[in-house]
């Protein structure tokens, strides 16, 4: 059974970084084509913030291009989100997803306040 687990969420002040993580487990890890994260505020549609691909592409939604980074980390099973530059307005719920034989698989979600 595939599974994904965040990691990292909480309360960080505005300019501030914060890094989240995400463990998988469940597949071979090579198996995953694709990794993500998205993020979701309340009463909006969920959105891709960053994406990469089994050979290091990576993809960013433009506001945050800059300032996040996206890694993945096979030794360790994991997709990382390097976060710097927090904005108040990016306090959201972020949710890690991997796309395996086209099948897309999703975590919880954590929570990400950021504070003025």
């Amino acid at each position: 059974q595939v599974q994904l687990v965040e990691s990292g969420g909480g309360l960080v002040q505005t300019g501030m970084s914060l890094r989240l993580s995400c463990a998988v487990s469940g597949t071979i890890f090579s198996y995953i084509t694709v990794m993500g994260w998205y993020r979701q505020a309340p009463g909006k549609q969920r959105e891709l913030v960053a994406a990469i691909t089994t050979g290091g592409g990576t993809n960013y939604a433009d506001s945050v291009k800059g300032r996040f980074t996206i890694s993945r980390n096979n030794a360790k099973n994991t997709v990382n989100l390097e976060m710097n530059s927090r904005r108040p307005r990016e306090t959201d719920v972020y949710y890690c997803t991997i796309r395996r034989f086209a099948h897309d698989y999703w975590g919880q979600g954590t929570q990400v306040n950021v504070s003025p």
